[in-house]
């Protein structure tokens, strides 16, 4: 599959979902390609997560995604199950107007009902589009990737540090760097590389092009 040149959308429910599932690779492929990453809760009800939405600003900086890449919306964590269809109309006005051509969201493996809203909503917003679940440590069951992108160490360096921006959630066990590049290290062994990140896929749609 190639990412040269492509418009790539990246959804998240929360802030830090999306460089926990995708860092390294957005890294990668950032200036090479059109990214969009777009966080549907900003989180701002609970307290305790007053700093997040600017820690998100902070992480992605240092993958290297402009502000003008990333939209955080306002839809209530927890209640996504709730907002099914206004999800839906949102992510079909993505469609339209950003016309992205490979989707990124959360693994189908992922337990957490936003998380789940999400995949569900994305798979039917984006029909005909290839679509592929990232994994998201502290809410996954079963996940065992089938898509592998290869990443450079450089990459993985990136993706631990922009994780270590979010200070609110310093003592997580999901953003220690040994876990994170453990993870990378051995989806890179999977995939007969030395570090890669792993997604599952929800669609692929190829063509096959006779050579010239």
């Amino acid at each position: 599959m190639i990412f040269y040149g492509k418009r790539v959308l990246f959804i998240g429910a929360h802030p830090d979902d999306i460089e926990l599932g995708a860092g390294a690779l957005i890294h990668n492929i950032k200036g090479k390609s059109d990214l969009l990453c777009v966080t549907l809760s900003d989180n701002q009800k609970n307290p305790l997560l007053k700093n997040v939405v600017a820690e998100h600003y902070e992480s992605m900086a240092v993958l290297g995604v402009p502000e003008d890449s990333i939209l955080v919306e306002e839809f209530t964590t927890r209640k996504f199950p709730d907002k099914r269809q206004e999800i839906l109309e949102y992510l079909l006005k993505l469609r339209r107007e950003f016309k992205p051509q490979i989707i990124f969201c959360h693994s189908r493996n992922d337990i957490h009902q936003d998380h789940n809203v999400v995949t569900e909503e994305a798979v039917r917003a984006f029909r005909g589009i290839t679509v592929l679940g990232f994994d998201v440590v502290r809410s996954s069951y079963n996940f065992f990737p089938h898509f592998f992108v290869d990443v450079a160490e450089k990459d993985v360096d990136k993706k631990i540090e922009a994780l270590q921006k979010y200070k609110t959630y310093h003592d997580k066990y999901y953003f220690d760097a040994d876990l994170l590049r453990a993870t990378m290290v051995r989806h890179g062994a999977l995939a007969e590389r030395n570090f890669a990140e792993g997604f599952d896929i929800l669609r692929v749609v190829g063509r096959f092009d006779p050579c010239e």
